[in-house]
């Protein structure tokens, strides 16, 4: 997997307007997450959503979120994309685990070695911002496949 990375220090708000600092805020002892940079990355999340949550399920202490990364813009910019996305979720379990990033992205990309906002990225990672696990794209087989590997052995 190359050099270790660990989840840089970064803050936020869930879409229940709940201000969070991760990685320590990570409700779980194992958290899975998926990196959308774009809109239309939606769609990549979505693809991995079921084997998300079934793996929530099955594994205690595993809760996955959703940290769409957005560059830093005004308030009113956030207050804006924010209160849109709220209003596209109604389910107050996924307003909770959608944690928006307002933040230099390319500091971000570079502390978590993403070389591009092509697609998204999914991490498997602890309150410490330890990475066990990383996918690019959209679902895949053989992502799922590495995912309950490393899952199993933890």
């Amino acid at each position: 997997m190359g050099k270790e990375m660990t989840f840089p220090t970064v803050s936020g708000s869930n879409l229940l307007r709940k201000k969070l600092t991760l990685p320590q805020d990570f409700q779980g002892r194992l958290n899975l997450v998926f990196i959308p940079f774009e809109r239309w990355h939606q769609m990549e999340v979505d693809s991995w959503s079921a084997l998300a949550e079934e793996l929530e399920e099955k594994y205690k202490g595993l809760v996955y979120y959703e940290l769409p990364t957005l560059q830093n813009g005004g308030t009113f910019y956030k207050i804006f994309l924010n209160e849109g996305m709220r209003a596209g979720i109604p389910n107050p379990k996924t307003r909770e685990r959608t944690i928006t990033l307002y933040l230099d992205k390319a500091d971000f990309r570079a502390a978590l070695d993403m070389s591009d906002e092509e697609h998204i990225y999914v991490l498997l990672v602890d309150r410490q911002g330890n990475e066990f696990f990383r996918a690019r794209g959209p679902y895949s087989r053989e992502g799922e496949a590495a995912l309950r590997q490393i899952l199993g052995q933890l």
